[in-house]
């Protein structure tokens, strides 16, 4: 799967649904992921859809088996996950790795253990000061 450091890969809530469907099965047809998503009550055409935006996008990648595309995800779970905090981060705190922790910390969605966590993480950084 390709990585990169500058790659904008924003999805929206279906989309990310779809690729983790993809994340954990490797490869999936249309078929498997509207059952995997079932609770979402989607149209086969609507996932279909979807995919074939992914696709144009390089996100995911098709294969024809028989009568059907088999899809596979082309870009990994964290570089989406990195490109998309990267998002919310320039958007919403300026830019601010610090602010977004201090949000994160003033609405007590972290709480002395996760903050326990973070130091651990902050002190195997290379380059980081303990």
């Amino acid at each position: 799967m390709a990585e990169s450091e500058d790659t904008d890969v924003s999805l929206s809530d279906l989309q990310l649904d779809l690729m983790r469907v993809l994340w954990a099965r490797d490869e999936a047809s249309v078929a498997d992921i509207a059952a995997a998503l079932d609770d979402r009550d989607l149209a086969h055409t609507t996932v279909a859809t979807v995919l074939t935006r992914l696709a144009k996008r390089g996100l995911v990648s098709a294969r024809r088996d028989g009568r059907q595309l088999i899809y596979r995800a082309e870009v990994a779970e964290p570089e989406v996950r990195r490109s998309m905090v990267g998002g919310l981060l320039r958007s919403v705190f300026g830019g601010d790795p610090k602010a977004l922790l201090a949000h994160l910390v003033d609405e007590r969605e972290v709480n002395s253990r996760d903050l326990d966590r973070v130091r651990e993480l902050l002190a195997r950084k290379p380059g980081r000061k303990p």
